[in-house]
């Protein structure tokens, strides 16, 4: 018996270590795939969800799952599915809620196992922060010679699409370029004249804001510019650029009239009337809409992706008088798109007031997770900005699962976890 265990246990290790080193090479891949390959990228999470389970189980290392950011995941993520259940099983519903957890599951794989290390933690940071910059290259060349790479040319309505055949490049853009501007900080502070590093993160902060203005979409500039202000807020060498930043934007504005008008007519033009005459514009519509089904079920919801699949129903088919009574020009079934465009409007919808209340503090305890503090990197507080921007409650959205923006999502969360101050230090364990 005792000549057995050794190899017994010899084995496990062994076992241990390519389930950790598969994972990391999944972990390094991710950003990758969520570029450019959208189906890879949602196997590569859900194998990544399923690699965290079946090492806990094996090595009975649970300890990540006692995390308060974990639990209160699975205080939403359970309502939704009892809300499921219990309102509206049917269309897939009941599977796609049960298969929900799987991507703060592999949020979790990143955080608080395989990125514990701290030389695959820099490659997954050095290959996201490289998909950033590979995304905004592409739009650059574009803004420059009318095509990208592939020989796209710029979207019908003139804005750009970056490395895209649509242009959607800038919304998972606005949330990379905040790491890739705190790892920049991290490389300029090394340089020795206080002048030039002070030049240095004026100049990439100044960049950073040209390159999102040239995308030419009004929320993921809006959020941009406001992950930029919490950054500058949290880490103090980075104020002097924001500042310079915001000094130069209407310059920037001004430049992209010329280069690209179409940007500077989504940026300015549309903007201006979408901002004045909100109840009437299609997210206005849709926010009504979304309103008037949750007014309808406002305990249980209607069940997971409720706002696609009932949102034809005529008795949701009224304004609100706070809000819009206007009868969309197309009638209302056109306003059934997949989703609210809000991720808060879609909790509330799916699961009632008490899913809308689970998923405010699921967010909450996510954002507490990934606090900096006074004394966090560079690279956590870029983090911590990129997921904070991700949840914004006044913003529009995609769909809370939908790749690839909500993979770059729980792609943030997983890195921010293992950024997080202090925690890579503490005593390793096989899992947490």
């Amino acid at each position: 018996m005792e000549s057995r265990n050794p190899p017994s246990t010899m084995s496990m290790r062994l076992s241990s270590f390519s389930l950790t080193r598969l994972g990391q090479w999944l972990a390094v891949l991710l950003p990758l795939t969520l570029t450019h390959l959208r189906g890879l990228a949602e196997a590569d999470l859900d194998i990544l969800a399923v690699l965290l389970l079946v090492q806990s189980a094996r090595t009975r290392q649970w300890d990540w799952a006692r995390e308060p950011w974990v639990i209160a995941t699975f205080c939403w993520w359970g309502w939704q599915v009892l809300c499921t259940v219990w309102v509206s099983p049917g269309h897939g519903a009941l599977g796609q809620s049960l298969a929900a957890i799987r991507f703060p599951l592999a949020a979790a794989a990143l955080g608080c196992w395989l990125l514990r290390d701290d030389v695959w933690r820099k490659r997954a940071l050095w290959v996201t922060c490289g998909c950033g910059l590979y995304i905004a290259f592409q739009i650059m060349v574009q803004a420059a010679f009318g095509r990208n790479l592939f020989g796209v040319p710029r979207f019908h309505d003139g804005t750009l699409t970056g490395p895209y055949t649509h242009p959607r490049a800038a919304a998972p853009l606005s949330r990379l370029i905040l790491p890739m501007l705190m790892l920049g900080c991290t490389l300029i502070e090394g340089w020795k004249s206080r002048w030039s590093r002070t030049l240095g993160l004026c100049a990439a902060t100044v960049l950073a804001v040209a390159v999102m203005v040239l995308a030419g979409q009004r929320m993921p500039f809006a959020l941009s510019l406001f992950g930029i202000g919490i950054c500058a807020l949290l880490y103090r060498p980075m104020r002097p650029a924001a500042l310079v930043a915001a000094a130069m934007m209407p310059l920037l504005i001004f430049a992209a009239s010329a280069l690209s008008p179409g940007s500077f007519s989504h940026l300015v033009v549309l903007a201006r009337q979408q901002l004045t005459h909100f109840s009437q514009s299609p997210y206005g519509e849709i926010y009504t809409h979304a309103v008037v089904m949750a007014q309808e079920h406002p305990l249980l919801g209607q069940g997971y992706d409720a706002y696609r699949h009932h949102c034809d129903d005529p008795a949701t088919f009224h304004g609100l008088s706070w809000l819009s009574m206007a009868t969309p020009e197309k009638g209302w079934r056109d306003l059934c798109v997949q989703h609210p465009h809000n991720h808060y409007l879609q909790a509330l919808v799916n699961a009632g007031i008490p899913g809308l209340i689970l998923f405010v503090l699921m967010v909450a305890c996510w954002l507490k997770a990934l606090w900096p503090g006074r004394q966090g990197s560079a690279i956590a507080i870029g983090l911590f900005a990129a997921v904070f921007i991700q949840e914004w409650p006044i913003a529009s959205s995609s769909d809370f699962m939908n790749l690839p923006l909500g993979g770059w999502g729980f792609l943030m969360l997983g890195l921010g976890l293992a950024y997080r101050n202090g925690f890579q230090d503490r005593a390793r364990g096989p899992i947490s």
